[in-house]
């Protein structure tokens, strides 16, 4: 039954969930007339009205008066003028409308009924939009969350301030990273999975921009944008490779990410678990952007081809290995990184490819094979080494 008990619950959840409690009599009277109508007839004009102050609820039906040969037999939404001034108004005139309250004594217990209802669904929707206003605030950030369950290397983390669960599936972690029970671990927000048993947040510790997340948390300068960072890529527990550009001439981009003594740096490292981090200063030019891309190798050539957006970059000798890296790793994110396809070849390998070139085409052609690329020597070009 709706009575006072129920008003008062209603204050609690203006209370505890932040819904005002007019909102609540508001949606409930709405709802009310659709309960009326499914259980009385939906032929009248009708409203339901909340009174708290009374503790009660009414229903009333609406009729609009009309000259009594326009009364049509069945609408109980219209009656007649004769009718109205005999029954309900001595003075009513045609376009009056009149008002009746027609609540039925079994009505209570389907207000109540009905009321249940329609309060379990406006939580439901109104969490679901605190949800999703929280998560528009943390999606793309990163936060910390509690291991709370392992289930089939799944980790299931209970998020730092959050209404929704966390959830750390095997492609978004660390490779050789292991978890246990209660420990705390930082996440970086991908987006939002809505289940039956309501919202969960997909979060990584894999995806490039968990890295380039905790950049912006370690270093001032990017976080203010000082500092740009101009690209990232990554191979989650092996190697990322971050291209920065500063806005103030006067501020070394690389130095600002290092900081005193690496301690910046180190700082990701660490919460990466060592893996190996590349900071490379972006150039809008490919021959200097290239060959920083190869860092930790030194390069001395590099050739572009514009058309096939193309490059190759000559190592010496003995940086062959460390400019390809291992299984190609180290030239597969440069290349990633720039956005250039990469040929890595050392110095014997060019002049052998130039020998073996000599002996198949005359000079004009080879003229015209070299004409295809670019070619700087990165000894004239003025640009810090990583």
């Amino acid at each position: 039954m709706i009575n006072k008990d129920f008003f008062l619950a209603l204050e609690d959840l203006e209370r505890e969930k932040g819904i005002k409690k007019e909102d609540f009599i508001s949606w409930l009277e709405t709802g009310l007339v659709s309960a009326y109508k499914k259980n009385f007839g939906t032929g009248k004009a009708v409203t339901v009205k909340l009174m708290p102050d009374k503790h009660t609820i009414k229903v009333y039906a609406y009729k609009t008066v009309v000259a009594d040969v326009d009364v049509i037999p069945g609408d109980d939404t219209i009656i007649g003028l004769s009718e109205a001034k005999a029954n309900f108004k001595k003075t009513a005139h045609v376009g009056d409308i009149l008002k009746e309250e027609i609540t039925p004594k079994e009505f209570g217990r389907i207000a109540a009924g009905t009321a249940k209802q329609i309060i379990t669904q406006k939580l439901r929707e109104s969490e679901r939009s605190q949800v999703s206003q929280e998560m528009n605030e943390k999606l793309d950030q990163i936060t910390t969350g509690l291991v709370r369950r392992i289930e089939n290397d799944t980790v299931y983390l209970e998020l730092t301030g959050s209404m929704v669960e966390g959830v750390l599936m095997p492609n978004d972690q660390i490779p050789g990273e292991k978890y246990a029970l209660n420990d705390r671990v930082k996440v970086y927000m991908k987006r939002i999975k809505d289940t039956e048993k309501g919202s969960q947040a997909i979060v990584s510790r894999s995806a490039p921009n968990f890295v380039k997340k905790l950049f912006e948390l370690e270093v001032p300068e990017i976080a203010n944008g000082v500092v740009e960072i101009k690209s990232i890529v990554r191979e989650a527990g092996y190697r990322t490779k971050i291209a920065v550009h500063s806005i103030d001439p006067n501020l070394d981009p690389l130095g600002a990410c290092v900081g005193n003594k690496g301690m910046r740096v180190n700082n990701i490292v660490n919460e990466l678990n060592g893996e190996k981090i590349d900071i490379i200063i972006w150039s809008e030019d490919p021959f200097e952007f290239i060959a920083r891309a190869l860092s930790p190798a030194k390069v001395l050539t590099v050739e572009v081809n514009d058309e096939t957006k193309s490059s190759r970059a000559i190592v010496p000798d003995d940086k062959l290995s460390l400019a390809i890296g291992k299984s190609g790793q180290n030239v597969r994110l440069a290349a990633r990184l720039t956005g250039w396809k990469i040929d890595v070849k050392s110095v014997s390998q060019s002049v052998q490819a130039e020998d073996n070139a000599d002996n198949i085409v005359n000079d004009d052609e080879l003229n015209n094979l070299d004409g295809m690329f670019e070619s700087v020597n990165l000894d004239a070009l003025k640009f810090d080494e990583e």
